[in-house]
């Protein structure tokens, strides 16, 4: 037995695509983060979206606190605390540890971001870009697209597609809550969900190959114990 016979978080079959994803939403992050570095106003493409979800009505917004709820403290610990348990009653313990070490690192980069690009809304003390909320939430469904994709033994197409669409719907439906309520810029959120596609399986290969190693390790360790 080796650390490779153990389930891979992230499935070999999606690192030939996930890969060049990843290296080009860190790439659109850096362009959104330099072109709104500093700045205090909404953008062209952000006046436009934030007048089409102007004037939303009092279920819509009801929806939208819910959504928005997720993404912070308590709603994001109970969310973590429950997918963390579902990948351990799977038996998938690389998957647990990348819930809590992946989204530890996408909000902690979105954080560090915050900082660097300096991007305000409402305020000198409210920074905005990108959005963390959004980038926890799409780095928790890339979690569990992950794992269902590995459980399922889906091939790379089917794989890659499923990934994608998870992130896309939890980043869309976080993403639309956050700008519905005013708390950030459409290209925060954009930059969130980016911050996600580019941390997120970063995380995995480095969870996977620490795994790896610490296993390896413990079969080397007992085979000289033996001799």
């Amino acid at each position: 037995m080796t650390g490779r016979s153990a389930p891979a978080v992230l499935p070999p079959s999606l690192r030939v695509w996930l890969g060049p994803i990843a290296a080009l939403a860190a790439l659109m992050v850096v362009v959104l983060g330099v072109r709104y570095a500093g700045d205090s106003r909404p953008g062209m493409v952000d006046a436009r979206i934030w007048a089409a979800v102007d004037g939303m009505g009092s279920p819509w917004r009801h929806v939208a606190l819910a959504t928005d709820f997720l993404g912070e403290p308590v709603g994001a610990a109970t969310l973590v605390v429950a997918t963390v348990t579902g990948c351990l009653l799977l038996r998938r313990p690389r998957a647990a540890v990348l819930v809590v070490v992946g989204a530890g690192m996408t909000v902690g980069t979105a954080t560090l971001l915050k900082s660097l690009v300096g991007r305000t809304i409402h305020g000198a003390d409210n920074l905005s870009y990108p959005s963390g909320h959004t980038a926890f939430l799409t780095t928790l469904a890339l979690v569990v697209a992950l794992l269902a994709t590995g459980r399922l033994g889906l091939g790379r197409t089917a794989g890659t597609s499923l990934v994608l669409a998870a992130a896309l719907v939890a980043g869309a439906a976080m993403g639309w809550a956050q700008v519905a309520l005013g708390a950030h810029y459409p290209t925060d959120v954009l930059g969130g969900w980016c911050t996600a596609l580019a941390v997120t399986p970063a995380t995995a290969w480095l969870v996977d190959r620490m795994a790896d190693r610490l296993v390896d390790r413990m079969v080397d360790a007992g085979r000289r114990e033996r001799h």
